[in-house]
């Protein structure tokens, strides 16, 4: 059985004032694009991207990024 990276920032987004996908780009320094692939389970940040995400939404990595 395959794992993955999985992820709950569309969640945090509508959370934090239904912030767009580009307003978080913006914040973390990645293209609006990226923030797409991510939510869609097709890409996994770097480490430091994934840091900086959680960094802006005040929480743990673990409540952003699960792996299952």
């Amino acid at each position: 059985m395959s794992k993955k990276i999985t992820n709950n920032i569309r969640r945090l987004r509508f959370d934090n004032d239904e912030m767009t996908q580009q307003m978080l780009a913006d914040e973390v320094g990645v293209s609006r694009q990226t923030i797409v692939a991510i939510e869609k389970d097709k890409y996994s940040p770097s480490l430091e991207v994934a840091f900086k995400i959680a960094e802006y939404f005040n929480v743990p990595l673990n409540v952003i990024f699960q792996y299952k």
